[in-house]
């Protein structure tokens, strides 16, 4: 009678363990999925974000080579500025020298 009882108690319990093993291993699938779905949103998260910062780059490096073409047109104008006023400045020297 006692070995009836501890088998009917040790196949409970047995049935105890894995019931509750099912239940965590569920949470546990519960969890990884929610980890997942939350990396994901991440992910997308850092995608459009370098996006915009490769939009950004573009965008600089546009306007670098538009202020690199204005800084070459001020200089030939500057040069060429410097070069009137050199040959009017030497124009009034040879004029205040006769």
């Amino acid at each position: 009678m006692k070995k009836h009882k501890y088998s009917n108690f040790l196949l409970i319990t047995l049935t105890g363990v894995l019931v509750s093993c099912g239940d965590i291993s569920k949470q546990a699938e519960e969890k990884i999925n929610q980890l997942n779905a939350k990396a994901e949103k991440l992910d997308s998260l850092v995608n459009k974000e370098l996006k915009k910062v490769n939009s950004l780059d573009s965008i600089i490096n546009t306007e670098g080579a538009k202020v690199k073409k204005l800084d070459s047109l001020i200089t030939k104008s500057t040069s060429k500025i410097d070069s009137i006023a050199n040959s009017k400045l030497n124009l009034l020297k040879k004029i205040n020298n006769n």
